[in-house]
């Protein structure tokens, strides 16, 4: 596949370190050359210093006989302009954008189409942080969660605490212990060490578990790893941004909120756009300001500015005061490995929410979904199987008998709305959508081939 990549930021040096392989030929384009010296060193691609959104440029980089434009540069325009040369010009079948501005995001049916703006996929990161945090609100206790099959099946890594009917018990327990509920685990870290659990592996408290399940049985299966936290009722979000605010009116139904903002204008503008949530102005790092505030009674600190350095002091300082839990947003994903786990509960990066969406639609064969979690160590994969015996190296195969790599799990199987959590002698039949889990995201590429559908079969 020729792919051209327009942005040598985080995201489009991560995904061309994804795609650069032997069956891709990758041209990435930034006006830096200071980001495209490395990329050039170390992968098998081509880098052209430019304007991305030049027709003189793209067409330098071979958008003649491209097959898929992925914008993912700093600037939203210049993403969108990219995309309509791309089209006009050069006809690239698929061609990718993100975009940030929410004002465009909240006009995308209108806009995103061939007769105004050819976007055949947009990538929105805020939006997407923002159904994460809501997803992570419902479920207290997980850590990560994607759902698959239209939101049937979930892949969801929890703490392993002591309290946990599982903790201190083999795997092959969870069964006894719900004997009508079909899960498994798939993955557990312990001391961030990665190993694929068998059902004589006794799980340890501080363990970070990965399971598969269908999407009504989460609770449940969290219930055994360690006790439910009780619903979030009182949140304090800090920041008055679009993640913010979005996640306020979301809350401010269901839950008591108060809204940290230090802007004045930006303060007296959410008032005015949020009806129950108390919004202050002031500085989270103010420790009078979080007493008043009884810090000490707040479930859920979120801190969700721009500034990574101040959203994690902030949230330190939080959880020192007395504060249950705490969620960080960071841009950096370098931050990600460093605070996660310790004091700070929970950290969430855009640029990673931004990889595992583009994730989707880069991948080859009948891929439906892709979850990059763990900061993007595993992924959860979604496939559709295709073909007969004789086309397909899945369909009419037990499970046993398939090739797969090593550390990949096929979890669950989705069959006409009918989750199934898959066993070694289940067989997959055509049309089944097989979620697959992966313990190091370079095996997707074998599970993909895997999936593909030959003319010919040996």
């Amino acid at each position: 596949m020729k792919i051209i990549i327009l942005g040598a930021g985080q995201v489009g040096t991560s995904l061309a370190s994804t795609l650069a392989n032997a069956d891709n030929d990758i041209t990435i384009i930034d006006d830096d050359q200071s980001r495209l010296s490395p990329l050039q060193e170390k992968y098998d691609l081509q880098v052209i210093k430019g304007n991305a959104a030049s027709p003189r440029v793209l067409r330098e980089a071979g958008a003649s006989d491209a097959d898929l434009l992925v914008a993912v540069t700093n600037s939203d325009e210049s993403n969108m302009i990219a995309c309509q040369i791309a089209y006009t010009l050069f006809h690239i079948p698929t061609k990718i954008a993100r975009i940030r501005n929410p004002d465009y995001v909240r006009e995308r049916e209108a806009l995103f189409n061939d007769k105004v703006l050819p976007i055949d996929h947009i990538i929105a990161p805020e939006l997407l942080v923002t159904q994460e945090l809501l997803r992570l609100i419902d479920y207290p206790g997980a850590l990560q969660m994607a759902h698959f099959a239209e939101g049937l099946v979930s892949l969801v890594s929890v703490k392993a605490y002591y309290g946990g009917p599982l903790v201190g018990y083999p795997i092959s327990a969870l069964r006894d212990h719900l004997p009508h509920i079909e899960a498994r685990i798939v993955s557990i870290f312990r001391q961030e060490k990665p190993f694929i659990p068998q059902g004589t592996t006794i799980v340890e408290a501080g363990d970070e578990v990965f399971f598969i399940c269908a999407t009504q049985h989460i609770k449940a299966v969290m219930a055994e790893l360690q006790r439910l936290e009780k619903p979030h009722k009182r949140i304090m979000i800090v920041g008055g941004g679009n993640i913010a605010t979005a996640l306020a009116k979301s809350m401010e139904e269901k839950c008591r909120v108060k809204l940290i903002e230090k802007d004045p204008q930006r303060a007296e503008r959410l008032a005015e756009q949020l009806s129950n949530t108390l919004v202050l102005l002031g500085d989270a790092s103010d420790q009078e300001l979080l007493f008043e505030e009884h810090i000490e009674n707040i479930d859920l600190f979120l801190a969700l500015t721009s500034d990574d350095e101040a959203n994690i002091m902030n949230s330190l300082l939080a959880k020192r005061l007395g504060a249950k839990k705490a969620i960080v947003l960071v841009q950096r994903m370098a931050y990600l490995h460093l605070i996660q786990g310790g004091t700070i509960d929970i950290a969430l990066s855009p640029q990673q929410a931004t990889i595992s969406a583009l994730s989707n639609h880069v991948r080859k064969g009948d891929i439906v979904r892709v979850a990059s979690l763990k900061q993007g160590l595993v992924e959860g994969i979604e496939v559709i199987a295709h073909g007969d015996q004789d086309s397909s190296k899945v369909v009419g195969r037990k499970v046993r008998e398939l090739k797969l790599p090593q550390g990949a799990i096929i979890g669950a199987i989705v069959r006409q709305e009918q989750v199934m959590i898959a066993h070694k002698a289940t067989t997959i039949e055509e049309g089944d959508h097989v979620i697959v889990f992966v313990n190091d995201k370079k095996q997707a590429e074998e599970i993909e081939k895997l999936f593909q559908v030959t003319s010919f079969f040996l």
